[in-house]
C-alpha cells in the first residue's frame, strides 16, 4: 500500500482545526504524516495545533508556517512541496475525513498506477439529512463535475494527487494573484492537460461545512464566477455542464435555512463536526481495543451502503485517461 501524506492549509481555523486533526488520526490506516501549514493566522490556530501535537505524540503531525505570502495557493504549494508520502491528500482545515479515508485513497493509487489525481463526494456536517446530502453531492460530482468530456475534476475539500504528478505540474499551476479562480479546478486542468489521469471514487468521503451558503449574495455570486474564470484561464479545456447553475438555484432557500439550523444546533448544544463520524470512530476504537493487532484492510461501504473494495475496482467505472 502506498503511503499517504495529509496536507492542511490553515488560516484562522481555531474553531475547527482540532476536530479536523482528530479525524486525521482516527483512521483505519495511519497517514505517513499530517502537515498543517499555517498562513499568518491571527487567532490561536497555531497554539491549538501545537497542543494537539503534544497530546498525540504517536501521530506524525507537523506544524509548518508559511508567512512569506498571504493566500491559499502559496500555502497549499508549501505543504505539498514538503510532503514526503507517495500520495498527497489535500483538504481544508474545517473538513472531517471519514475514518477509512487514508486507506481508500492509498488503495485507489496502489491498485491503479495510472491514477494521478482522485476526488470523491462530501457530506455537509452542519446541515440536516447529511446522508441525503452526501448522495446528492455524489451525483453532482460524479456526473457533471467534469472537463473535456468525461474527466473528473478534483474538489479541494476532498482530493489527493500522486506525488510524482504534483512534481510534474507544480511549476505550471496558476498563481492566481487576483484570487478569482478555483485553485482545485486549476490543478485538475493542469493534470488533464498534461495527459495525466484523474479518477472519481464514491468511497473517498469527507465532510465539510456549508458555511459558504451563509455569505452575502454578491459574495456568493462572485465565488460561483470562479468556475467561469478558471476555464477562461484555460481556453483549451471545456465542459458540458456548469455546476454553478445548480448551486445558484439552491442558494436562496439554503441561505435562509442555514442560519436557522445553526441556531437550532447551538440551542441543542451540538457540535456537528465532532459528531459527524463519531459512530464510525467509536467502532474503530472498539475494534482496536478488542484486536490489539497490527492494521489490516477493512471492508468499505459506498454512499448507498453497498460493500466494496478500496482499490481500482472502486473507481474503474468512473476513471478516464486524459486526452
Amino acid at each position: 500500500m502506498l503511503s499517504v501524506s495529509l496536507v492542511i492549509p490553515a488560516w484562522n481555523e481555531a474553531e475547527r482545526i482540532e476536530d479536523c486533526l482528530t479525524c486525521c488520526v482516527r483512521q483505519t490506516m495511519p497517514a505517513k504524516e499530517i502537515i498543517v501549514v499555517d498562513n499568518k493566522s491571527t487567532d490561536n490556530t497555531r497554539q491549538i495545533v501545537q497542543r494537539f501535537i503534544d497530546t498525540h505524540p504517536e501521530a506524525h503531525i507537523i506544524l509548518m508556517e508559511q508567512d512569506a505570502e498571504q493566500g491559499l495557493i502559496p500555502t497549499r504549494n508549501y505543504g505539498l512541496d514538503h510532503a514526503t508520502g507517495d500520495v498527497l491528500g489535500r483538504f481544508d482545515a474545517d473538513c472531517m475525513l471519514k475514518p477509512d479515508w487514508v486507506e481508500v485513497v492509498s488503495g485507489v493509487f496502489t491498485e491503479d498506477p495510472d491514477a494521478m489525481g482522485c476526488t470523491g463526494p462530501v457530506a455537509y456536517y452542519d446541515m440536516p439529512a447529511r446522508h441525503f446530502g452526501l448522495k446528492g453531492d455524489n451525483k453532482i460530482r460524479k456526473h457533471i463535475y467534469r472537463a473535456d468530456g468525461d474527466h473528473p475534476l478534483l474538489f479541494g475539500s476532498n482530493m489527493a494527487v500522486r506525488a510524482t504528478a504534483w512534481k510534474r505540474i507544480r511549476t505550471e499551476v496558476c498563481r492566481d494573484k487576483a484570487d478569482v479562480m478555483h485553485e482545485d479546478i486549476d490543478v485538475s486542468l493542469h493534470l488533464i492537460g498534461d495527459g495525466l489521469k484523474t479518477v472519481y471514487c464514491p468511497r473517498m468521503i469527507a465532510a465539510m461545512s456549508a458555511r459558504r451558503i451563509d455569505s452575502s449574495l454578491p459574495s456568493f455570486l462572485a465565488y460561483m464566477d470562479r468556475f467561469k474564470n478558471t476555464f477562461n484561464a484555460h481556453p483549451r479545456h471545456w465542459r458540458l455542464h456548469k455546476p454553478e447553475v445548480t448551486f445558484r438555484a439552491l442558494y436562496p432557500m439554503l441561505h435562509l435555512f442555514y442560519p436557522q439550523y445553526q441556531l437550532f444546533l447551538k440551542m441543542k448544544d451540538v457540535d456537528p463536526a465532532e459528531r459527524m463520524w463519531l459512530d464510525e470512530q467509536m467502532k474503530l476504537m472498539d475494534s482496536e481495543e478488542d484486536n490489539d493487532a497490527p492494521w489490516v484492510p477493512v471492508q468499505h461501504h459506498d454512499a448507498a451502503g453497498a460493500n466494496a473494495g478500496s482499490g481500482a475496482d472502486a473507481v474503474s467505472a468512473d476513471s478516464h485517461n486524459a486526452a
